[in-house]
């Protein structure tokens, strides 16, 4: 009977060791890592397609936020926003700061300043940090400087525009990690960013993985058509076989 109770406990033991275990790090950073590879090799404009089949959607960004040189990166937002206030206080601006050197590889800096198409939220002093600490890169609802430095370290970012101005003095740090509206887009902390020539596009945390699939099959049946149509001189026909445009 002793030997018996033993050989159970054994059992139990054996079979509780071997249980895998559901929210490990190492399998959620796994995943992280696969889902941003996916995002990085699909076009945007596949992206933007299959948010709006999915989810009824339309969570891209406007023809006037632009690179400041071709590039191409996806990553989880790090939100930041400032709003306009004159002030003559040093530490004005020390939470955006503190906001940078809180983030980490795959990061993708979101800015908005308010009524700030004229003001530079980012130059090269902060695309310096951003590239050191593994940034995918930045964007900015409002401008841009330094770019000529930032085009030289390679940090991609996208903005409104280039503008010589600064925010010190004029603004204030308003929150990190807060929901946004980022260009019309709306954005939250830990949503995938995907950039490209095209624009930029916001998916959801939630809805990624299957947005993703998606555009994954998009993109696939796109590259296949350009074929068809140099051989049959024909996009309806292809259109027809393919069922996309």
């Amino acid at each position: 009977m002793t030997a018996l109770i033993v050989v159970l406990l054994a059992a139990i033991v054996a079979a509780i060791s071997f249980t895998p275990r559901a929210f490990s790090r190492p399998a959620d950073a796994s995943s992280d890592s696969e889902l941003l590879d996916g995002y990085r090799h699909v076009e945007v404009a596949s992206v933007s397609d299959a948010m709006e089949r999915l989810i009824g959607q339309r969570i891209y960004l406007s023809h006037r936020m632009r690179p400041i040189f071709a590039s191409k990166f996806a990553g989880f937002a790090l939100t930041v926003k400032l709003k306009k206030e004159e002030n003559h206080d040093p530490d004005a601006l020390s939470g955006m700061l503190a906001a940078i050197d809180s983030g980490g590889p795959n990061s993708v800096y979101v800015m908005v300043v308010e009524d700030g198409a004229d003001i530079a939220g980012m130059g090269g002093l902060m695309g310096t940090a951003m590239q050191a600490r593994g940034f995918s890169g930045a964007v900015i609802d409002g401008g841009v400087r330094d770019t000529a430095y930032l085009q030289k370290i390679g940090f991609p970012v996208f903005a409104l525009g280039t503008v010589p101005s600064t925010s010190v003095g004029h603004y204030r740090f308003a929150g990190a990690n807060i929901p946004l509206v980022c260009d019309g887009a709306p954005v939250s902390a830990g949503d995938i960013v995907v950039a490209d020539s095209d624009g930029v596009v916001v998916v959801p945390r939630a809805k990624a993985a299957d947005v993703l699939a998606t555009a994954q099959e998009m993109d696939f049946k796109e590259h296949s058509m350009y074929a068809w149509i140099e051989k049959l001189k024909s996009i309806e026909e292809a259109v027809k076989k393919f069922g996309r445009l």
